[in-house]
């Protein structure tokens, strides 16, 4: 029989920065008792977000240390708080970027949590009961039911991990943007963890997708690996030239400050263009750019649970999962060096129920 809701809390073990050298190394921690909402889930898998890699290093300015960071968490239930109705012991789910909202505002009511302003991030987030939240480079963690989703049962853990982030992050704009269109013509800016998932969707749309990039070094994976349509590199004149005024819309998922107007030069008009990415600095644009062919440029964060759940579900049906590299949880600091030099296709993930017992091991 299973221990009962509430009657004690669980020591752990996660991979923490201790400070802004971004250095993962085996920390013990305590995870909360289960509560009534609450689910407790075993990690198997945690998928490595390049948002980890600035978390850890501190680029945005707001570290919490020791911080475990990841939130692209796959693992199996092993215990349910007693008002829990949607989950039991031994499914396969899923937790994203949220643990926790008030849950009572207008944004929340409407399924969009990650709109909420009292979101909780699954890690360098401060919860309701003043704890800093550790994230997914850990053995177990404990969810309240609403921010945990259900894994279909023909999509692998490993590989729909990084749905809970990538996925989500292109899914959701895709579909509050009507650029889910069977024929539509879908941009994806930047072949990354985001972008390749992005085509992938495009295409489970029914859309033409074409990926935008600054050489042409992926040009052979984005058109015979990925099932893109077409290839764009933006620093020729004569391809972009080519291009204008075809694109429905462009996803953005590029993390650096470019020049935003040539990319606008490929929306038909009233195109749009939303942007997942975060450069550093603060973007320009001409508002010539988008004044005169009434063109639309707009932001995305994340989605909300259900959103997530639809996705997921969606990319099962239509075969859509990450490309992924699984490492050893011994090898994550080498992996995070790969990707900040952006050396990994296109998402690394940590086997994180094989290995980081024993990586935790070793240096103890």
């Amino acid at each position: 029989m299973s221990p009962t809701a509430a009657e004690h809390t669980r020591t752990a073990v996660g991979l923490a920065a201790r400070d802004a050298s971004g250095h993962l190394s085996p920390l013990a921690i305590t995870r909360r008792s289960t509560g009534d909402d609450d689910v407790v889930i075993k990690i198997l898998y945690c998928g490595i977000c390049h948002s980890d890699l600035h978390g850890i290093k501190n680029d945005w300015k707001n570290a919490s240390y020791p911080m475990i960071p990841g939130h692209e968490i796959a693992g199996e239930v092993t215990e349910v708080g007693k008002n829990v109705s949607k989950f039991k012991a031994g499914d396969r789910v899923g937790v994203g970027c949220m643990v926790n909202s008030c849950q009572s505002c207008e944004s929340c009511g409407k399924g969009f949590e990650n709109h909420c302003p009292g979101m909780i991030l699954t890690y360098n987030s401060v919860d309701v009961d003043g704890t800093v939240t550790y994230g997914g480079y850990s053995s177990m963690v404990v969810v309240q039911e609403r921010f945990v989703v259900r894994f279909p049962d023909t999509m692998p853990l490993d590989k729909g991990a990084p749905l809970l982030c990538a996925g989500i992050t292109v899914y959701s704009p895709m579909k509050y943007h009507g650029l889910n269109v069977p024929g539509l013509h879908l941009g994806v800016l930047g072949l990354g963890g985001l972008g390749h998932v992005a085509v992938k969707f495009g295409k489970a749309f029914g859309m033409k997708v074409t990926v935008i990039s600054s050489s042409s070094g992926k040009k052979e994976e984005a058109l015979e690996r990925l099932g893109a349509d077409a290839f764009v590199v933006s620093k020729d004149a004569d391809e972009m030239k080519a291009a204008m005024s075809t694109m429905d819309g462009i996803i953005n998922t590029v993390s650096a400050n470019i020049p935003l107007a040539p990319l606008f030069g490929l929306l038909k008009p009233n195109g749009k263009m939303v942007m997942v990415g975060l450069p550093e600095n603060p973007i320009e644009i001409a508002p010539f750019a988008l004044v005169a062919t009434n063109k639309t440029l707009a932001g995305s964060f994340i989605g909300g649970t259900s959103d997530s759940q639809e996705m997921l579900d969606l990319a099962a049906k239509h075969g859509v999962t990450a490309d992924i590299e699984v490492i050893g949880a011994d090898y994550v600091n080498t992996a995070m060096e790969r990707l900040a030099k952006a050396d990994v296709r296109y998402r690394f993930v940590i086997d994180i129920g094989n290995t980081l017992d024993k990586a935790a091991a070793t240096t103890e």
